[in-house]
């Protein structure tokens, strides 16, 4: 079972930047993504990359963050730009069981998520 914790999270004012990471343990190269869950309101997917690199994102952060992953050092990044008030949210690391498939539905193993706060 793989286990997965979250780091990098903090508070930055709206237009800054952050990189938030994620080490898997031992060796994982399956899809794997990021989330994000804002009080009062439902989780939702932020990015996913597949083992071969290819990413997607949701449409409010894209252009703006960027996901990638170090195979090697089983670390997954997300390097967040241009931060809005409304990416303040608790984000969670999260990676798929399922070799196959790479998809917001597919998660399996979750990090216990890293805070991340805008200022205006």
């Amino acid at each position: 079972q793989v286990q997965l914790v979250e780091s990098g999270g903090g508070s930055v004012q709206a237009g800054g930047s952050l990189r938030l990471s994620c080490t898997a343990s031992g060796y994982y190269r399956h899809c794997m993504g990021w989330f994000r869950q804002a009080p009062g309101k439902e989780r939702e997917g932020v990015a996913l990359i597949a083992s071969d690199g290819r990413s997607t994102y949701a449409d409010s952060v894209k252009g703006r963050f960027t996901i990638s992953r170090d195979n090697a050092k089983n670390i997954l990044y997300l390097h967040m730009n241009s931060l809005k008030l409304e990416d303040a949210a608790m984000y969670y690391c999260a990676a798929a069981a399922d070799p196959w498939r790479c998809s917001w539905y597919a998660m399996d193993y979750w990090g216990k998520g890293t805070l991340v706060t805008i200022s205006s």
